[in-house]
């Protein structure tokens, strides 16, 4: 597994991190607590030894797993995020300073060790406004609960916002479909050599081009919500952009899609979330295994495809 150095903080990250929300039974429903093992077990074997977390995910139990997994892991990379309340009901966001060290402290003691990247999780520029906020999360790490600090992001303006402030990490959503939210700070977190993680590389399934535009989402199941029905069947005809990718050594709409993100410099790591070891070693598979993911002339044809569509980055 190929590493790339994480912005200025020192810390280095395999291309791939895995992500764990869908496997918390929170974003796409249930899985076995002997399929989360599996998953996380196979990730490192393959090298991937960076994973991405949060107190939120099944109420701090993917921590604890994550704890008990890498135990003996020496050099193991952990991103977890912080600041949603969900002892309150319903949850809330809560990002005073008191909170904010106390739900790092039982991060960290969950994790059983350092958190290598603590997270804000989705702030609004509001919140980062409050000098508190940034104060915290920088006396966190001084305290050596954390080695960094940064933002998981929900728009730009949160993400330049939290450059402002000192984030050393942003982590934001990025894929063949959402280009914007990376072109909107990019210059900022070059010139302040802040790193950058991209999530959602595959945006909730969408770009793996299997599912009709009548598809329809279960209960417990994020997707069911998320787009509008008209929205869901827009998105779908816009995939005809990405199937000229398809041929040679890319198999499949898939691996076009996870390449667009590992083929984006600017990124430091791609978060992929499989919720099954077979999926996550489809996608290891179609990956690719050493730049360029894409060619430069294939992932500008790509981006021209994607404007035609109505696009852009």
């Amino acid at each position: 597994m190929r590493r790339r150095t994480l912005g200025n903080t020192g810390i280095e990250l395999p291309e791939l991190v895995l992500g764990t929300w869908g496997l918390s039974g929170d974003g796409y429903g249930q899985v076995d607590e002997a399929d989360q093992d599996q998953v996380i077990a196979r990730a490192l074997g393959l090298g991937i030894d960076a994973f991405d977390t949060s107190d939120a995910y099944a109420k701090g139990k993917m921590e604890e797993r994550l704890g008990r997994l890498l135990a003996d892991r020496e050099g193991a990379v952990v991103i977890t995020k912080i600041g949603t309340d969900r002892a309150a009901s319903p949850p809330i966001k809560r990002f005073d300073a008191e909170y904010l060290r106390e739900a790092a402290n039982k991060s960290k003691e969950r994790l059983g060790r350092r958190i290598d990247v603590l997270l804000l999780h989705n702030p609004s520029t509001v919140a980062l406004d409050k000098p508190h906020v940034a104060e915290t999360m920088k006396s966190l790490c001084e305290d050596g609960i954390a080695r960094a600090w940064g933002v998981s992001m929900g728009d730009a303006a949160v993400g330049t916002r939290a450059v402002e402030q000192g984030a050393q990490v942003l982590e934001l959503a990025f894929n063949a479909f959402h280009q914007q939210d990376l072109s909107g700070v990019l210059t900022l977190a070059r010139e302040k050599q802040v790193g950058l993680i991209g999530r959602s590389a595959l945006s909730h399934g969408l770009l793996c081009g299997q599912w009709p535009s009548t598809k329809q989402f279960p209960q417990g199941d994020h997707r069911r919500d998320r787009w509008t029905l008209d929205d869901f069947k827009k998105r779908i005809s816009q995939l005809s952009a990405l199937r000229p990718s398809v041929g040679g050594d890319i198999p499949s709409l898939r691996a076009a899609a996870l390449r667009f993100a590992l083929s984006e410099p600017a990124l430091s790591a791609v978060v992929i979330g499989p919720r099954s070891a077979v999926q996550l070693d489809q996608l290891l598979r179609e990956a690719g295994k050493e730049p360029p993911y894409l060619p430069e002339d294939s992932r500008n044809a790509l981006i021209r495809r994607l404007e035609n569509v109505g696009i852009h980055s």
